[in-house]
């Protein structure tokens, strides 16, 4: 990250967590600096190491910087995560879908996987759960991210032996919609209206009105276009998993943890920090992601006050609904991509 970033958030740590606040002991000496204790923690997440792998360039002891780094994820967390974790705002759903309808797919505003993270300190008693196809028990990570590499949702502790369907069945990824508070959205593809903007999956994702899969075998030149071009942008999820355990090495490695929720207090501070990464190399970058209204097939609007969840679930949930977008979206395709091949 850059030294501007990192300023910033030893800035806030250091202000409004006591634990990285300057202090000085009875005898006027001071403690530790913000900067010594943020770096270590940092390090730590970047490089993986061990805990006493930071003594020689920060000058702390192996349970001062295992401190450190307890306390700097949990106040990520409490200071970043609103703003860094959130569910896309009517603002970014406009950015998103505009993308979208470039890409050849209108309504869509991202990609959805899974991730494992293996667990080696993973206790005995709970191997069986953890451990799936291999002796090597793992904790799964559902995550959503756009074509910025910008992650959008995350659900995580879910046990190695659970699937995709497993985990999608627990996660709260649709929640908001279900729940009448997510921004509504309304949208255009091959002159049909459709109202819940979707995702783009693999093969094992259920047949739901907000996922949109590939085609297995693919018969004709529509469908091998379709196919094409929805394995290609469906793997904009797929980089973010590379880069944020290529920033973050600690989820790369085997977590040698014993506690479940410090290893999801790491996973979510790793995913805030890249995000915060991704916003300040965007800014940096200066990229004119402006675009035309009168330019666009969709609406964005605020939720609406009448809703009723019993209703809602069986329409995220419908597959005439995901069949017909999806024969609308081949021809869209098509119209926008063919003469190309």
């Amino acid at each position: 990250m850059s030294k501007s970033l990192f300023m910033r958030i030893v800035d806030r740590l250091s202000t409004e967590v006591e634990y990285f606040a300057s202090t000085e002991d009875a005898v006027g000496r001071s403690s530790l600096s913000p900067i010594q204790k943020c770096t270590a923690a940092i390090r730590q997440l970047a490089y993986g190491g061990g805990d006493d792998t930071v003594d020689e360039y920060v000058r702390l002891g192996e349970t001062t910087a295992r401190k450190c780094l307890h306390k700097f994820t949990a106040g990520i967390i409490h200071l970043f995560g609103d703003q860094y974790l959130r569910r896309p705002t009517p603002e970014d759903l406009e950015r998103l879908l505009h993308i979208g309808e470039q890409r050849g797919f209108p309504g869509m505003i991202g990609s959805i996987d899974c991730m494992h993270w293996e667990w080696k300190n993973c206790p005995s008693s709970w191997k069986g759960m953890f451990s799936r196809g291999t002796d090597k028990p793992t904790i799964v990570l559902e995550a959503v991210a756009s074509y910025d590499l910008w992650i959008w949702h995350a659900f995580f502790g879910a046990p190695g032996t659970m699937n995709d369907l497993n985990i999608l069945d627990r996660s709260p990824v649709f929640d908001d919609i279900i729940n009448g508070v997510a921004p509504e959205v309304n949208f255009n593809v091959n002159g049909r209206e459709y109202k819940y903007a979707y995702y783009l999956t693999d093969g094992i994702y259920p047949e739901w009105a907000t996922f949109i899969k590939s085609i297995r075998l693919p018969q004709g030149p529509k469908h091998s276009l379709f196919a094409q071009t929805q394995e290609s942008v469906r793997k904009d999820v797929e980089p973010a998993f590379g880069v944020l355990q290529a920033r973050f090495a600690i989820i790369k490695h085997p977590s040698k943890l014993w506690d479940k929720r410090k290893i999801a207090n790491i996973m979510r501070a790793c995913i805030i920090l890249h995000n915060m990464i991704v916003e300040d190399e965007r800014r940096t970058q200066s990229q004119d992601e402006t675009f035309h209204n009168e330019d666009i097939s969709f609406c964005v609007k605020t939720p609406s006050l009448v809703f009723n969840p019993l209703v809602r679930r069986p329409e995220v949930h419908d597959d005439h609904v995901h069949r017909q977008l999806k024969l609308d979206l081949i021809e869209n395709i098509w119209d926008q991509f063919g003469f190309q091949n």
